[in-house]
């Protein structure tokens, strides 16, 4: 068996949520699209079916549009990745000097997380947002971060995944450039990589070609996620993307158009363990690795929300690169199982 479209086909046809999948799904190989399809509605009520360009919300898939705008800010001298973060945030705050902005990039600060995905069930995102309604949300400084109450662990002491962390960034990001985050990642990020259809847009002025966002309700019946999510996104999550605009940044990233050589293999390489207990997985700036005997397997992105889901992964080993792309957050985790185990199968050791 080899990887070819029909392969992939065949893979996504047999899988357990081919029947109710909405999104999109594309595979390319040494740089070429070998397979590119969109299913599903992207609006339910008007019967407007999913494009391949579609535009999809992508939630903390794009924390590394947010990495990178802090390492453009580092490469540009604003400061460095050792630099305390009060000594480069005004923020109302008190912050322990001992927090740098590394440890917010990768994860390990011990700050409190206004969004914490250990801890927090649904009901209590809801409850947040009925405090602090969404359409107060569009800039990083609205944001409930409470970054002053106490800390889980001491900065550095291990990994917690943390979304005000990222929050915090694109705060800094914004003071630094002198530039809303949405403006900055739009100049120098999205366009440099030619992402010509993505941005950081209102849930309430969304542009043609966007794919809504739904929640499955216990009668079976759908809502859109319009009240579950800020009105804007920030450095934790928000961007809409389009899957060829996901090849174009990842073009744009392992070429160095984004970064200098040095920092973007920085940012591609193992800066802290998680301590998963299974999978060798660590964690790069802004960015998920995983290792098989000690060598980089995989490089993802992944995000999921309210009526969002999104992986997008490259496989060294294999020159293969993965989008999947969904509106209503729940078939794209076993999709990406499904592909992982067919790229394994056609292209590992015993593979073609």
């Amino acid at each position: 068996m080899t990887l070819t479209a029909n392969t992939i086909d065949a893979a996504i046809t047999g899988s357990e949520t081919a029947a109710t999948f909405s999104g999109v799904v594309q595979v390319r190989r040494e740089g070429e699209t070998i397979f590119q399809e969109a299913y599903g509605d992207a609006q339910r009520a008007e019967q407007i079916p999913n494009r391949v360009d579609t535009r999809f919300a992508t939630a903390s898939g794009c924390k590394i549009f947010t990495a990178t705008a802090v390492l453009q800010l580092i490469e540009a001298g604003k400061f460095a990745l050792e630099t305390p973060l009060r000594d480069v945030l005004d923020t109302p705050y008190t912050l322990d000097p001992a927090i740098t902005v590394r440890h917010l990039l990768t994860h390990s600060s011990g700050l409190f997380d206004y969004c914490d995905e250990e801890t927090m069930a649904d009901a209590d995102y809801f409850a947040l947002y009925e405090k602090h309604p969404v359409y107060t949300l569009l800039e990083p400084a609205a944001y409930p971060l409470d970054l002053d109450k106490p800390m889980k662990f001491p900065p550095g002491a291990r990994f917690h995944y943390n979304n005000g962390a990222f929050v915090a960034l694109a705060w800094l990001v914004e003071q630094q450039s002198d530039q809303p985050f949405p403006d900055y990642v739009g100049a120098h990020i999205f366009g440099p990589a030619g992402m010509v259809d993505s941005g950081y847009f209102r849930l309430d002025e969304l542009p043609a070609r966007t794919a809504y966002g739904y929640m499955a309700q216990p009668d079976g019946s759908y809502r859109t996620n319009f009240f579950a999510l800020p009105t804007r996104g920030s450095g934790d999550g928000g961007a809409y993307v389009t899957a060829p605009d996901w090849a174009r940044f990842w073009d744009a990233l392992y070429g160095y158009k984004l970064l200098g050589e040095a920092t973007t293999q920085a940012m591609l390489q193992p800066q802290v363990d998680t301590g998963h207990d299974t999978i060798d997985r660590r964690y790069g700036y802004g960015i998920w690795i995983v290792q098989r005997e000690g060598a980089v397997y995989e490089r993802y992105v992944v995000g999921g929300d309210f009526g969002v889901g999104l992986v997008s992964a490259t496989f060294p080993p294999y020159g293969v690169e993965l989008t999947i792309l969904d509106n209503t957050g729940e078939g794209v985790w076993t999709l990406w199982g499904v592909l992982v185990k067919l790229l394994d199968e056609t292209l590992g050791a015993a593979g073609g």
